[in-house]
């Protein structure tokens, strides 16, 4: 670590919650004569890149910011150096930097910054409401605030796996929701869709996903995770709402891969830039009926497989009454191949909202993983 990035660590401890960018500038104006210095975060929708202070949003795909959160690699245009902004594969947006220094050295200690900014981002997250506030083009809707609470970020970088994740609409989302988690063997995956509209599916979808954390958490097997939330839901509905999810546990030596399909959204494998179909065994959605019994079924992985799993929101999206369907979907699946994960659902929420002309009207999620193989 360079005695700049080790200074402006320092910087980040000290400061306020709410000052973490001022202190950055300070340090940065301090060792290299950088007088601007501006943090734009990405937005609910993954449509703009928003500035902490007053300025204009960056929405043109072709600006060098969005090249740089895309590639995730730092970009000099003119005076200006744009650096990325994340902690552990959540990309948090880009700090943009003028004038840089004209020096590789300089703006690799600047990506240095730039992580170590990411991370105390992520630290103040629940004590501050600046970064949030800042992150909106416009007002959430409760039931969306709730959502987004609810999630564990919205992308993660692991040596043996990577995955994306994004809910539609972004500002007005209501039921569909995800999950994960990981310990270094195992990674977890939930992608779940409440019933119901606005707060009474957000509080459902909200109750499923406690449950089965709750589960999880005290080491219980996949299917009895399913059947404990199964049981809570059931408990405080009596079968009058339920939950349709999928519950998805990878263990990452060897690629074997438990799911049980509870009502859930659709799985597509994506292998080898060919869609193969995998059959799942279709079981009662969670809070259904009291007592339901669930089972787990296992394929495994191959290195390099992507897996996505998309709610039925995507296929049914409509525009001119004409329904996105499953084939379109596929054909547009088998283009990401090339793409990083979060990229891949970008471009395939993009697409949807190019095909509705707008926003979606009904849930949407999308969660993309790539299984990269063991890794030491």
């Amino acid at each position: 670590m360079s005695g700049v990035e080790d200074r402006v660590r320092r910087a980040l401890a000290d400061a306020p919650a709410d000052l973490l960018v001022d202190h950055v500038t300070a340090e940065l104006e301090a060792s290299y004569a950088i007088t601007d210095v501006e943090l734009l975060q990405v937005d609910y929708r993954l449509s703009a890149l928003l500035p902490l202070t007053e300025g204009e949003p960056v929405t043109d795909p072709g600006h060098p910011a969005w090249r740089c959160f895309d590639h995730q690699e730092p970009v000099v245009a003119g005076d200006a150096g744009y650096l990325p902004v994340g902690m552990r594969g959540e990309r948090r947006g880009v700090l943009r930097v003028a004038p840089v220094p004209d020096d590789p050295a300089a703006v690799g200690e600047l990506l240095g910054v730039a992580t170590a900014l990411g991370h105390e981002l992520t630290a103040v997250n629940d004590t501050t409401d600046r970064y949030r506030t800042a992150r909106r083009s416009r007002r959430l809707t409760l039931a969306a605030e709730m959502q987004w609470d609810l999630l564990p970020g919205r992308s993660r970088v692991r040596p043996s796996f990577s995955l994306a994740g994004q809910l539609e609409p972004a500002y007005a989302v209501r039921g569909d929701s995800f999950d994960w988690s990981d310990d270094g063997h195992r990674l977890w995956l939930s992608v779940i869709n409440g019933t119901g509209e606005g707060v009474a599916a957000a509080m459902l979808t909200a109750l499923a996903t406690h449950a089965l954390r709750n589960a999880r958490r005290a080491g219980i097997p996949l299917a009895d995770q399913a059947a404990l939330a199964d049981q809570a839901v059931y408990a405080a509905h009596r079968g009058a709402q339920h939950v349709s999810a999928l519950l998805l546990e990878l263990d990452l030596a060897s690629g074997v891969t438990t799911v049980v399909d509870a009502g859930s959204p659709h799985l597509v494998l994506l292998r080898g830039g060919r869609v193969v179909e995998q059959p799942l065994e279709a079981q009662f959605p969670l809070g259904m009926f009291d007592g339901t019994d669930y089972r787990g079924q296992r394929f495994t992985l191959r290195r390099d497989d992507r897996l996505f799993v998309v709610s039925d929101g995507v296929a049914e999206a409509t525009g001119g009454n004409v329904r996105y369907g499953e084939h379109a979907l596929t054909r547009f699946l088998r283009r990401t191949g090339s793409m990083e994960p979060l990229e891949a659902v970008r471009s395939l929420i993009g697409e949807l909202r190019a095909f509705v002309a707008g926003d979606l009207v009904d849930d949407a999620v999308v969660v993309c993983l790539d299984w990269t193989g063991p890794q030491p």
